[in-house]
C-alpha cells in the first residue's frame, strides 16, 4: 500500500471530523452525520491496520474494508448533499477528495487481487 493513500486518508478524515462538527453544531443533524463520522475515518484506520498486517490475507483484507468505508462514505456525501445538509460546493470540495481515494483504493484491490492469482 501506498503511504499515499495513507496520508491522503488521514486528511480527509480530518475534514470528515470537522464536517461533523459543523453538521451536529451548525445544521443540528445528528444520524447521517454520525454515519459519515464512522466510515470516513475509517478508510485511514483500516489502511493504518494494513501497514502492520499479520499476513498477505490480514493485508488484503484491511484494504478491501478501506475500499468499501471509501464507498459507504461515498454514499453519505450524497445523500447529504441531496438532503440540504451540505451545499453544492462543500459536496463537491469532499467528493473530490473521497473519489481520489477510492480509486487509489480501487487500483490497490485489483493489484492485490491480480497479484493474488499469480501466486
Amino acid at each position: 500500500m501506498s503511504g499515499i493513500a495513507l496520508i491522503k486518508s488521514k486528511r480527509f478524515a480530518i475534514r470528515i471530523v470537522r464536517v461533523y462538527d459543523y453538521l451536529c453544531k451548525i445544521k443540528h443533524e445528528y444520524v447521517m452525520s454520525k454515519q459519515l463520522l464512522k466510515c470516513g475515518t475509517s478508510i485511514g484506520a483500516n489502511l493504518a491496520e494494513a501497514e502492520y498486517a499479520i499476513s498477505r490475507n490480514d493485508f488484503q483484507s484491511k484494504v478491501y474494508i478501506a475500499l468499501k468505508e471509501a464507498s459507504e462514505t461515498l454514499y453519505w456525501l450524497e445523500l447529504l448533499k441531496n438532503t440540504g445538509y451540505l451545499t453544492a460546493e462543500q459536496y463537491a470540495s469532499l467528493r473530490t477528495d473521497a473519489d481520489d481515494i477510492h480509486r487509489i483504493l480501487i487500483s490497490s484491490a485489483k493489484t492485490l487481487k491480480s497479484s493474488s492469482t499469480d501466486a
